[in-house]
């Protein structure tokens, strides 16, 4: 998106009819109702910016202070990733377009990836896995649950709002209650659930809300709150229980103790992600074009930071200082910024977001899915030409679920989802889950 002719904002039309305006983020001024919020764009690279300075923190947990800081990231970037990833499945209805494209977009660069990772870490760090697709490892875990869980939205969709949040509780506590084994890392895939669901619940008005000047005043005491909660927290609980990859039995606790400490984090996670939410830019800056790029970045970083430590580039003593940390701090912000930079995306496209039309045949005769009226969403979308062409929507006037502004060579809707909710790591030495089948 760099080098936009446009403004980038995001389309929120009431999926319930065709070309009637939802109230709730509206375009910058000036720009068609039809157009993209920057909001969204912003939000998905700032929360990516903290899964890298996550992961880039990881070898220097012996610190408390960063230790404190990696839980409380822990806690809420994941929340807000699924949430976007929900809030963008709203329209998915599992018709076989939009099947295909959530294979061609999510579960094709699984695939890729995985392999990557697995052949990467034998030849680096001699670890001796076998390639399994599945038992995800380190980060490419959460496109796999991406894939489930926008199989299992239209299911959400029909059930009343407060029974489906509700039924998704239930099924996040079993999953943290009952080891599910390394299998596509069920384990997590449950516990995060109830966000995926309240993303695909969550409305415009929503967001208004969320992004109301009464919630930046009420996220300061939250955002402090969690910081001393995490900062006490050390040597009192293990920060696998913000990464939510074991079951209660693996992180010592009971059943009753399990249950509230679950439903304490949950509650906890949603706070600080509205916090988190309420101070994103709403409007569009020079960095705003690289929330676009956040699943290439998301791959690919992964590579660069367990190659730090695997080689031991964290050894020093240097980097376990205030001084070493900070600049670990910097490094991560960069790495970001660098991987999520319209020139990066462009040569990962052809791996990242492979065009895989000729393995889906189109139909001779087939109605299309677009219901008469439903309108296109301005770049968002397949590729129609050599940059991004206009997308159809899904349900005459769901969400745009595409991130790439008019111009840019971005991904297709699904493509655009995962980039938005991509951002998942695991403890060093998790696998990716509990679990995950493969060495640490």
């Amino acid at each position: 998106m760099s080098g936009v002719p446009q403004t980038p904002v995001e389309d929120h039309r009431d999926a319930r009819g065709a070309g009637r305006s939802e109230p709730g983020p509206t375009a910058a001024p000036g720009s068609g109702g039809s157009e993209r919020d920057p909001f969204f764009d912003n939000a998905k690279l700032l929360a990516m910016v903290l899964v890298v300075v996550g992961h880039a923190w990881q070898p220097l947990k012996d610190s408390r202070a960063v230790w404190a800081a990696y839980f409380f990231l822990y806690t809420f970037h994941m929340p807000v990733f699924i949430l976007l990833s929900g809030y963008f499945s709203r329209t998915f209805r599992g018709r076989p377009r939009q099947v295909q494209r959530l294979v061609a977009a999510v579960l094709v660069p699984y695939a890729v990836f995985e392999t990557v990772y697995t052949l990467y870490g034998n030849a680096v760090d001699d670890r001796g896995n076998d390639i399994s697709l599945l038992t995800p490892w380190y980060l490419t875990w959460f496109l796999i649950a991406l894939f489930v869980w926008r199989l299992t939205a239209p299911l959400w969709l029909v059930l009343r709002p407060s029974l489906a949040i509700g039924l998704s509780v239930v099924v996040a506590l079993l999953g943290a209650a009952f080891d599910a084994d390394p299998v596509l890392n069920l384990d997590r895939i449950l516990q995060f659930l109830p966000f995926f669901v309240l993303g695909l619940l969550m409305r415009p008005e929503h967001w208004d809300l969320v992004r109301s000047r009464w919630m930046r005043i009420v996220s300061l005491p939250v955002f402090a709150a969690g910081a001393v909660t995490a900062y006490w927290a050390r040597g009192r609980v293990t920060s696998e229980w913000a990464v939510r990859s074991k079951t209660w039995e693996q992180l010592g606790a009971d059943w009753p103790a399990g249950v509230a400490m679950s439903l304490a984090l949950l509650v906890c996670s949603l706070l600080l992600a509205a916090s988190f939410l309420a101070w994103v830019p709403r409007r569009q800056h020079w960095f705003t074009a690289f929330g676009a790029g956040t699943l290439v970045a998301y791959l690919l970083h992964g590579l660069i930071i367990r190659t730090a430590a695997w080689e031991g580039w964290y050894e020093p003593r240097f980097w376990h200082t205030p001084a070493g940390e900070l600049l670990v701090t910097v490094f991560g912000v960069g790495l970001a910024l660098v991987l999520t930079s319209p020139p990066v995306r462009r040569v990962f496209r052809p791996v990242v977001e492979p065009k895989l039309d000729w393995a889906f045949p189109g139909r001779p005769g087939a109605a299309p899915e677009t219901p008469p009226g439903a309108g296109t969403v301005p770049g968002a979308g397949a590729r129609g030409g050599p940059e991004d062409g206009p997308e159809t929507r899904p349900e005459g006037g769901g969400p745009s679920q595409g991130t790439a502004a008019p111009g840019t060579p971005e991904s297709r809707p699904e493509h655009a989802e995962a980039g938005a909710a991509t951002g998942a790591g695991t403890e060093p030495g998790t696998g990716g889950g509990s679990g995950a089948g493969k060495a640490p």
